[in-house]
């Protein structure tokens, strides 16, 4: 009868000893992918709660929440803000590789001055690239006169927060990123932090750019949380596979024990058959 030390005495070969090595690592691994996902899960949900509070909210004026050489708080990106002033036309930019409806092509982004002296950047919106990189796109021209413009508050772009690379050598009147700092030392006038997309424009324009669209909020991160799921879901798999492995090898070496058969992995032995008479014997010689 086989002991039970005898049975199990196959988790101490090199092999398994490699396999209980591959579990052990795995396992936290597991762990920290989900708490990863689940910590992208709470992140994203808060922002995206954040920012579809902020899209409900009435209209405030813009230097209620942004000043001269200041930054935008996390807690106003999306605010709804208005603005009045005239657009200053020959400080207008195009900001180059921005998509929308899946297609390439430009923002529009213009200087509004308010009657006080001080600027802030307003993006008009979209227009489509030309026919080649360099040709100019079709852009219209910013309304002339007086203008109250309405749009979402949003925080100056850097590499880091956009993910875009900024670099030198564009052509005159191009930039990749809305840097109110960056843009701002160009100009003889004062920039409010961040920018405004716009969104409506009293008087209206005869012809302006596609409207930027709003943010997609999404799901908020439900994709994290079902990954975070998913993840500690593997950690079942993995001790379920390995015990599994474990008793169907003992159930293997019993079995082989009892019928005295060969152990698993060991070639079978066949008992030596009745011995064959020689040639000339079986020729009757």
């Amino acid at each position: 009868m086989p002991t039970l030390e005898s049975v199990y005495r196959f988790l101490l070969t090199p092999r398994w000893l490699a396999l209980h090595v591959v579990v052990l690592l795995v396992i936290p691994a597991f762990v920290l992918l989900g708490q990863w996902q689940f910590g992208r899960f709470t992140e994203r949900s808060t922002s995206s709660d954040q920012i579809t509070r902020n899209l409900a909210t009435a209209p405030v004026s813009v230097e209620e929440l942004t000043s001269p050489g200041g930054t935008v708080s996390v807690q106003d990106k999306y605010r709804p803000v208005t603005v009045g002033g005239r657009y200053d036309a020959d400080a207008q930019l195009l900001v180059r590789r921005r998509t929308q409806n899946k297609v390439v092509g430009f923002y529009v982004l213009t200087p509004l001055i308010s009657p006080n002296g001080t600027g802030v950047l307003v993006n008009r919106g979209w227009v489509k690239a030309g026919a080649t990189a360099d040709a100019l796109p079709e852009v219209p021209a910013p309304s002339s006169g007086e203008v109250t413009v309405t749009g979402r508050l949003r925080p100056t772009e850097t590499e880091e927060t956009s993910g875009i690379r900024d670099r030198a050598g564009l052509p005159t009147g191009q930039v990749l990123l809305i840097n109110t700092e960056t843009i701002g030392s160009r100009l003889p006038y004062r920039l409010l932090g961040g920018y405004v997309e716009l969104t409506g424009q009293s008087p209206a324009a005869t012809a302006a750019p596609e409207p930027v669209p709003a943010p997609d909020v999404g799901g908020g991160g439900g994709l994290n949380l079902a990954y975070g799921v998913q993840w500690w879901l593997f950690i079942g798999v993995a001790i379920g596979g390995w015990a599994l492995l474990i008793r169907r090898e003992a159930a293997d070496l019993r079995a082989a024990a009892t019928t005295g058969g060969p152990e698993p992995g060991e070639p079978a032995e066949f008992p030596d058959g009745p011995e064959q008479p020689a040639p000339a014997e079986r020729a009757g010689t």
